[in-house]
């Protein structure tokens, strides 16, 4: 058994046995765990095969050997080079392990100092490798092998490089805590940074080294303070986990198969700038054709771009540009209206006196396509083609909300970053954009119909009914009260009402191209009239909840990204002036919609105001990181 006050080695940290038993009780010394405090002591029970004796004659204490080998160390280093000469005389023989007390002997170490220095610095050497020899004792003692000069002078590059990381490790550090950057040479440390702003990871040596809290909002302040990233950087797409690209994998071409040839001229009404035209309608004195991009002619169900759709949910829009759920090449050959002839998946509807659904047919197409603007299709509003499409939809608002459908209009902005530079457009409220929204309502009502009448498992779109207060104000305010007491929509295969747009059944089926729970209703529906076996219910479940979750996300970027680039509009506009109006009062504070940034903001004004009174403000504590910006009145 080892004597108490032996000084051992436990994990290569010399320590002092201070009890004796079953177990030897051990002390040892950490570093602190703040530079420039003292080491702290500790003590551990350990077995006897744990620990490797140094020398056995030793009263002093753990802390004042440690002192005192600290002081006795360099003259030990200046005698490594006889030792290592020593250890090597034989020559190209395969040297022998020296036992740690041999060494000490030749050294002069005889004292518990001394043999802990002599063991520090001969670690600290890549000459020498720490081994084990056995003794008569009940525990191992400590040897020193002598390496090659060749590994020897390796082990001392790799040192040396490891050493000089370190010191450059440091620097950057307190560089970081400076805010005061190297660039770009300091950007590779800041990797590990970045990774933490985009979420791909929750730890950051760097930022915890540097006393900053590991958070994504920290780390995009920390980037942008340091200049490694601009204002221009958007995270919010990649920290939740989406491409800010379009798909990848090509669609093939659409497949030769039978369709019917439409008569006419249908028309796809859309803004200026959309790029991606997937409906077109059209009246052609008997029917309603509601006519939809047709990409599940080439989209089979758990097909690797089927499944790539489905993990993305929906297309991302972006200011900055849009990451397509299906790839570029779907647009040419997919879209309506941008050649000839288009392909589509079409809604043959029925409508009685009332405007309500009497019959639908679900048909594969090929139709001609006029795109038109919003502003444009206005303009048209009074000619035969696009009359009868006015009074439809006006027939069918009036048959909704009859049925108790909400209406709300709040301000929308169209959002563009183009050089760097961040536009920022109020859109216009156009008869054209409710003449498309009721014939997709129509489109949906009646595919949901129609899945319904024929057994599909198929995805529907429900939502229970509001609880609206009598007291409901006019103007933006009852618009902003409205929107408060919506309740989120359902989606799932079984069929229920939907409250909100005053519809008993409703499914979305006239976005496959930018939507995977359309194109998912899309593919039952050709399966259906193709004859072709059906998704079953609980396989089709699967894929919408999937889908919807992927879209949920997708949402979620896009209002995070509109709110960073609004951010951005206004630090590159600071003389910004606009209107807010006043929507809820909350005690002195009142809620305000911004409606030329289609924002909404919480502040005092400075006098009592009416719900819909207007004041002016300016913005003000702009933070990107946080996406918060304080508005005040002028």
């Amino acid at each position: 058994m080892l004597a108490q006050n032996t000084l051992v080695v436990y994990k290569n940290m010399p320590a002092v046995i201070t009890a004796a038993g079953d177990k030897y009780t051990i002390a040892y010394l950490v570093p602190a765990a703040k530079a420039g405090k003292p080491p702290e002591k500790k003590e551990l029970k350990v077995r006897a095969k744990d620990i490797s004796v140094l020398t056995a004659a030793n009263t002093q204490s753990v802390a004042q050997l440690a002192k005192a080998a600290e002081h006795l160390a360099p003259s030990f280093r200046q005698q490594l080079d006889d030792i290592y000469e020593l250890l090597t005389a034989d020559g190209g023989a395969q040297p022998e392990p020296a036992l740690l007390s041999d060494i000490a002997g030749l050294c002069g170490a005889d004292s518990g100092a001394a043999v802990w220095a002599l063991y520090t610095v001969l670690c600290e050497d890549p000459r020498f490798m720490q081994t084990q020899t056995e003794t008569n004792a009940d525990s191992a003692a400590v040897s020193f092998m002598p390496r090659s000069q060749e590994e020897a002078a390796a082990r001392a590059a790799k040192e040396t490089l490891k050493k000089q990381e370190t010191q450059e490790r440091a620097a950057f550090i307190a560089r970081l805590k400076a805010r005061k950057l190297s660039l770009p040479q300091d950007e590779r440390f800041m990797q590990e940074v970045e990774a933490v702003a985009l979420g791909q990871t929750e730890h950051s040596k760097a930022m915890k080294d540097a006393g900053i809290a590991e958070t994504p909002e920290q780390a995009h302040k920390l980037l942008l303070d340091t200049g490694v990233w601009t204002v221009l950087r958007n995270p919010y797409p990649a920290r939740l986990g989406l491409s800010a690209r379009s798909a990848t994998e090509c669609l093939i071409s659409p497949p030769e198969e039978e369709r019917t040839v439409v008569p006419g001229t249908a028309y796809a009404i859309d803004n200026a700038w959309s790029a991606d035209p997937d409906d077109a309608i059209a009246f052609d004195g008997t029917y309603l054709w509601v006519h939809i991009a047709d990409p599940a002619a080439a989209v089979e169900p758990d097909s690797r771009i089927d499944k790539a759709a489905r993990r993305r949910g929906a297309t991302l829009y972006l200011p900055e540009g849009t990451a397509r759920m299906l790839a570029e090449n779907a647009l040419e050959d997919y879209a309506l209206g941008l050649t000839p002839v288009s392909r589509a998946l079409s809604f043959r509807i029925s409508l009685d006196e009332n405007g309500a659904i009497s019959g639908c047919s679900v048909l594969k197409t090929n139709v001609s396509v006029r795109r038109l603007t919003y502003e444009q299709a206005d303009e048209l509003c009074g000619t035969p083609e696009l009359q009868p499409l006015f009074d439809i939809a006006e027939r069918n608002m009036q048959r909704r909300k009859k049925a108790g459908a909400v209406s709300i209009t709040l301000p929308e902005v169209h959002i563009r970053v183009a050089d760097g530079a961040v536009s920022i457009e109020t859109l216009p409220q156009t008869k054209s954009s409710s003449v498309v929204r009721e014939a997709m309502l129509l489109a949906g009502e009646a595919a949901a119909r129609f899945a319904f009448k024929n057994d599909i498992p198929f995805p529907f779109v429900s939502q229970e009914a509001p609880d609206i207060p009598a007291d409901i104000p006019a103007g933006l305010a009852g618009q902003y009260r409205l929107r408060r007491c919506m309740r989120s929509r359902s989606v799932g295969v079984t069929p229920a009402s939907h409250s909100g747009l005053g519809l008993s059944m409703y499914s979305q089926v006239t976005s496959p191209l930018r939507r995977y729970a359309d194109l998912a209703a899309h593919q039952q529906l050709r399966a259906f009239i193709d004859k072709k076996p059906l998704l079953d219910t609980d396989t089709m479940l699967e894929h919408i909840a999937a889908g919807d979750a992927a879209a949920g996300a997708s949402v979620k970027a896009e209002r995070k990204s509109r709110l960073h680039w609004t951010l951005v509009y206004l630090l590159q506009h600071p003389d910004w002036t606009g209107d807010a109006v006043a929507v809820e009062k909350k005690g002195r504070q009142y809620v305000f919609l911004i409606p030329e940034l289609a924002q909404e903001t919480v502040f005092i004004p400075q006098k009592e105001l009416a719900l819909n009174e207007t004041v002016r403000v300016k913005a003000g504590n702009i933070s990107i990181p946080s996406l918060t910006v304080t508005f005040q009145e002028l």
